[in-house]
Parts: C-alpha cells; sequence; structure tokens
C-alpha cells in the first residue's frame, strides 16, 4: 500500500539550525521525500522532543577546483569553494539549491550533510601551473563560507590561502566568521603586497534576529570584532549588509554600517534577499514559525522589488531590486555611507606579483 503521509511535516526547528523543513528537491524529477530517514522518521517513534541532528561531512574528490564565472553582474571571473553545504544555516541562503545536486534537501541537508574538499590546495596548486595560466583574484566565499565551523578541524581555506601566498596570487574572502583572523599571519604579508581583500557580511547587530536567520554564524559582535583585528593588520576590510530583509532586518542598515565604520571597515555594499528555487519556500516556512505576524508584509514587500515574484534571477537586477522600495533602499545605502566615509568600491589588488608555483622536477634539480 503506498505511503499516504504528507510531504510536509509541522515539527519544531532543531536547536541551532535554520531551515524548518527538509524537502527533497523536485527540479530534477526526483521522487519526493516525505520524511528525513535518519532524523525526521523517529517524529512518529518519539514522544517529546526530537533527537539531536548531528553534522556529517562527507569527504569530496572532484578533478578540479578553480570555478569560472562569466556573469556580468559579479566582480569577479573565478573562485573556489572548499566546502559544499554550510554548517551556519543562514535560512536565506542563495547556495542552498546546489544540494538539490546531490539528491539532498536544501532544507537541513544542506546545513547537516557537508562536503569537504582536502585535496583543494594541490588542485588549486596545479592549476594555477598550467602553461598560459593568467592571474586574477580568487574569489572564496561566493557560495558556502570557507570559514564555517568545520574549517577549525579541515583546515582547507588555511592549505588554499599556503598555495597563494608562496605564488603571490590575488584573492577575496566573503566570510560571516571571525574565524579568519586566524589565518592573519598569510594574510598580513599578502595585504602588504596588494593581494588580499576580506568582506566581512554583517546582516544585523540584533542577538534575537542573529540566532534565527544565522544560528551557527559568529555572533554581530564578534564580526565587527573581527574587522577591528584585521584592519590592525592592515588588511583591507568590507562590510557587506547582506541580505537586507524587508520588515526584520532593513531598519538596521544604517546601525551596521555605523558599527562596521568604526570597527575599522573602509568600502560597504549590500544586496536585497534573493530567494531563488528552493529558498523561496524555505524562507516561507522559516517567516512563519518566526515571524508570522509580519510574514504576509515580508513577503510583499520582497515581491515589490522583485517585480512581483518571489526572486528575480536577472542579471543586475537580482542585486539591487527595482521599484519604490528598492530606490528607498539604495538611497539610505549611500547617504549613510557618505556621512560614514564609507565608498562603494572594493580595493583593487595587484596581479603583476604572481610567480607560478615551482613543478617537481624544477624543486629536484
Amino acid at each position: 500500500m503506498a505511503d499516504q503521509r504528507p510531504s510536509r511535516i509541522a515539527l519544531p526547528v532543531p536547536a541551532g539550525r535554520g531551515a524548518p523543513r527538509n524537502d527533497r528537491p523536485q527540479r530534477f524529477g526526483l521522487a519526493a521525500r516525505d520524511l528525513d530517514g535518519d532524523w525526521l522518521d523517529q517524529a512518529e517513534q518519539i514522544d517529546g522532543g526530537l533527537p539531536p541532528l548531528r553534522t556529517s561531512v562527507q569527504v569530496e574528490r572532484p578533478k578540479t577546483i578553480l570555478t569560472r564565472n562569466t556573469s556580468p553582474d559579479v566582480p569577479f571571473d573565478r573562485s573556489v569553494n572548499p566546502y559544499r553545504g554550510c554548517e551556519h544555516g543562514c535560512i536565506y541562503c542563495y547556495a542552498r539549491p546546489s544540494h538539490a545536486y546531490h539528491d539532498l534537501s536544501p532544507g537541513l541537508d544542506f546545513e547537516s550533510k557537508l562536503f569537504a574538499k582536502p585535496d583543494a590546495p594541490d588542485l588549486l596548486r596545479r592549476e594555477l601551473a598550467k602553461k598560459g595560466y593568467r592571474p586574477a583574484p580568487i574569489a572564496f566565499g561566493t557560495n558556502t563560507d570557507p570559514y564555517q565551523p568545520i574549517e577549525r578541524d579541515w583546515k582547507i581555506m588555511r592549505g588554499c590561502l599556503e598555495v597563494l601566498a608562496a605564488c603571490h596570487h590575488p584573492l577575496t574572502i566573503t566570510t560571516k566568521s571571525d574565524r579568519v583572523v586566524r589565518d592573519v599571519d598569510l594574510l598580513a604579508p599578502m595585504a602588504a603586497k596588494g593581494l588580499v581583500a576580506v568582506s566581512l557580511s554583517v546582516t544585523s547587530l540584533d542577538p534575537k534576529v542573529h540566532r534565527t536567520l544565522e544560528p551557527r554564524a559568529a555572533r554581530p559582535e564578534r564580526r565587527l570584532a573581527a574587522i577591528r583585528a584585521l584592519r590592525a593588520a592592515g588588511i583591507p576590510v568590507h562590510v557587506n549588509v547582506s541580505p537586507v530583509i524587508p520588515a526584520i532586518t532593513d531598519a538596521e542598515i544604517e546601525a551596521i554600517l555605523e558599527a562596521a565604520a568604526e570597527a575599522g571597515a573602509q568600502s560597504a555594499s549590500y544586496i536585497p534577499v534573493r530567494l531563488p528555487h528552493e529558498v523561496a519556500p524555505l524562507f516561507r516556512a522559516w517567516l512563519d514559525v518566526h515571524y508570522p505576524d509580519r510574514a504576509a508584509k515580508v513577503m510583499a514587500q520582497i515581491q515589490s522589488l522583485r517585480g512581483g515574484r518571489d526572486n528575480d534571477p536577472d542579471f543586475f537586477g537580482r542585486m539591487k531590486g527595482a521599484g519604490v522600495w528598492a530606490q528607498l533602499l539604495r538611497t539610505r545605502f549611500r547617504l549613510a555611507c557618505r556621512k560614514l566615509g564609507l565608498t562603494e568600491q572594493q580595493t583593487s589588488l595587484r596581479t603583476d606579483l604572481f610567480c607560478p608555483p615551482e613543478g617537481d622536477q624544477l624543486r629536484l634539480i
């Protein structure tokens, strides 16, 4: 007899997690998953709280590590992602749908079933040694955070930094973690040569909002402390007020910029919340759990800047939005930056110092 259980189960959000659901991806013709086999299936057998949702890490062995990008509205053409999935659990993360390619849920699977790429430093060295390689800044943190909690033990980001430092290759880092300060010993000498810039993402200064929005990311005060520490080491720091969520975090724009400028940030940017593919239903479910009193208002304002849709995938428009609300957001942001002396242009990095890694034969001579 066919299983008649509903595909959506109303359950509490596990402690320290962001997504309230674990729906299986539907975009690739895969069968719907009613309940997650190693956790949610126990809901019918237990009485009371759910068992802890454990984080697992699986080793991934890619053949290449450098991802090329041709999008006209992003400021880089290549990136490296040491990890797939992100334990920070940010409910709005536009990278969540990438887990669907592995037949895993963009919901709880994305933040608890992680993939690590320990060969990344060696693969990166191999890419840089290729004949005809032309250097340009490599972006880290464009999909999932390179300094998420598992970096403490795996140290894959650290290994990539060591390769780039040895080659005098430029890079940018985007993170929500103060763990980036751990690598100041590598970053500071690179910054002195004009080879690195770091962007700290600060979404909210409110601890209550932070706990539900980004449950395992560093607290706001720790990110501001990281800005201060990086600047003290002479490293260029950019603050990214991202994402801006109407009726939840938009009132904090000026306060975040002021706090970041006081900590030493030199430039700033923002992105209105984006809800591609499976992120939209997850975000709606998150609103129903944490902000039922304003869920309709939040979605109405998001749709007002996304052309009546939950998400606008079009180049350029996806980063800033359109309409009255988007224009108001731009005006507020620019006035605050002007008042605080923050530019909207990130630091330019040098490429002329690049020295390809030595091959094995050269090292033997």
